[in-house]
């Protein structure tokens, strides 16, 4: 069976557990749960791996922000060293969001576990990885674990995106490059006045694989709502321009 992607709206719908009551998620996703302790403070990483065969599919989900142990998580951005490699003969190091960081490692094991379990058993079956908020830098990292450690090239859709990577002036251009290369395709999605997907703040050195920007133009006292514009991934009209782009690219 060929492999499916579904809406872009129903991605959110389900990632988010259905957040604004739309009706329409597919299942409820349950989340495991890994513990670990950071900075003397017992914290959770969230998600979830699951199969399916009418899509073809391994579906790998980040839980958004849940709770003010996450909020502490998150404002720990204080950059952290990762991983040092070659990558077409050239050195990359990656520096994380310290926080994000240390709640991925957290759990990679386990992911990449689950993720190789299902692949083994449906070797021909596409990658997704899904996550919202907190959740979309979850997922970027681990599109970068898994086309690291295995060669894997996923199908990667985050809403509301964070900027997980810490570069400079000197390599950003280079670390954007290799991390966009660990993915099939890449649609972080960013409504431009969602405060969230500017943070941390672009300044102080902070990217994300690639952004899709979303509901322009930018007004200004938007980013000052972001209950309204950090939640409405699930609003189709959204993403009628991608879907145009998209059928221009597939002719």
């Amino acid at each position: 069976m060929s492999y499916k992607k579904l809406r872009y709206s129903q991605y959110f719908i389900d990632t988010s557990n259905d957040y604004n009551d739309t009706g329409l998620a597919r299942f409820e996703i349950k989340y495991k749960d890994i513990t670990y302790w950071y900075k003397g403070i017992q914290c959770h990483a969230n998600y979830e791996v699951h199969y399916e065969p009418n899509r073809n599919v391994i579906q790998v989900n980040f839980q958004e922000t849940n709770g003010k142990k996450d909020w502490f998580v998150n404002f720990m951005f204080i950059e952290k060293y990762y991983d040092t490699f070659r990558w077409h003969d050239k050195k990359i190091t990656l520096r994380v969001h310290n926080g994000w960081a240390t709640m991925y490692k957290a759990m990679k094991h386990q992911v990449r576990n689950e993720v190789m379990y299902l692949l083994q058993r449906h070797p021909k079956a596409e990658i997704e990885i899904v996550g919202w908020s907190l959740g979309s830098g979850q997922a970027m990292l681990c599109a970068q674990d898994l086309n690291y450690q295995y060669g894997i090239r996923s199908h990667l859709i985050t809403y509301g995106s964070v900027n997980p990577f810490k570069t400079n002036i000197f390599n950003r251009r280079k670390i954007r490059k290799y991390l966009r290369s660990c993915s099939k395709e890449i649609y972080n999605f960013g409504d431009v006045n969602d405060i969230v997907t500017y943070l941390p703040f672009r300044i102080l050195g902070f990217i994300k694989t690639k952004k899709v920007a979303l509901n322009k133009p930018l007004l200004f006292w938007r980013l000052f709502n972001p209950l309204k514009y950090h939640t409405h991934y699930d609003d189709e009209g959204l993403y009628k321009k991608i879907y145009r782009k998209d059928k221009k690219e597939e002719k």
